[in-house]
């Protein structure tokens, strides 16, 4: 008798979170593997050991999120961030950082990073720090986020008054770390409504990403 056809796979099954790892000691990077790979909803797709084959891999592989130490030999986490940004890489990094780095951290968050642990972070906070990154929300810790205002003395000075109603509720809801889908469900529009009135924001605020949208946010006392 012919053996039976193999199950077809579940049309619900969400796809898997595939992460880079980018990190100079090996060491680590087997043990964020060894971690991440019992996740149900994460994928490990490659390692990179220094910030330019993290770039290069990056580019090769797509993934959705980089996991990027920042200190590194050659190419650091914070340039490896810029080139990323440069080529319009759509992954969002999410650095990997010792508490004496805490630093660093703010320059990493300027050139582009969705935010940061610490190398000590519980493994199940890592995991849901990726999934938190994934879905399009910043992570920033009070310390960091104070420090990059007190760098940012311009930060305050976008031309807030053009803003309409419905962008300050969309700019609130960034500032609270939503991401566009949620905006959405909480303001019952459309995901396209949603990016077009995050692009206004940006653009009238004179400002360069959500990052900054959200510490704009906090200056203005738009959270609570």
């Amino acid at each position: 008798m012919p053996e039976p056809a193999p199950p077809a796979p579940s049309r619900t099954a969400k796809p898997r979170i595939r992460v880079l790892l980018v990190d100079d000691h090996q060491v680590v990077r087997r043990g964020l593997r060894t971690f991440l790979e019992i996740q149900d909803d994460i994928e490990v797709v490659g390692e990179a050991g220094d910030g330019a084959e993290g770039v290069a891999r990056a580019e090769s592989l797509r993934p959705d999120v980089v996991l990027m130490d920042i200190k590194m030999p050659g190419t650091d986490g914070i340039e490896a961030l810029r080139k990323l940004r440069e080529l319009a890489n759509p992954a969002r990094v999410l650095i990997v950082t010792s508490f004496t780095e805490q630093r660093t951290v703010v320059p990493a968050l300027r050139a582009g990073a969705s935010g940061y642990v610490y190398k000590d972070v519980d493994p199940d906070a890592l995991a849901g720090a990726i999934r938190s990154v994934h879905a399009g929300h910043v992570l920033l810790q009070p310390e960091v986020a104070g420090a990059l205002l007190a760098q940012d003395p311009q930060g305050g000075q976008g031309r807030s008054t053009n803003l309409t109603d419905r962008e300050r509720e969309v700019l609130a809801l960034i500032a609270d770390g939503r991401s566009n889908r949620e905006i959405a469900r909480a303001l019952v529009l459309s995901e396209k409504t949603v990016k077009t009135h995050v692009s206004n924001i940006l653009m009238k605020l004179d400002l360069a990403d959500r990052t900054q949208a959200a510490l704009w946010a906090v200056r203005h006392g738009m959270t609570d």
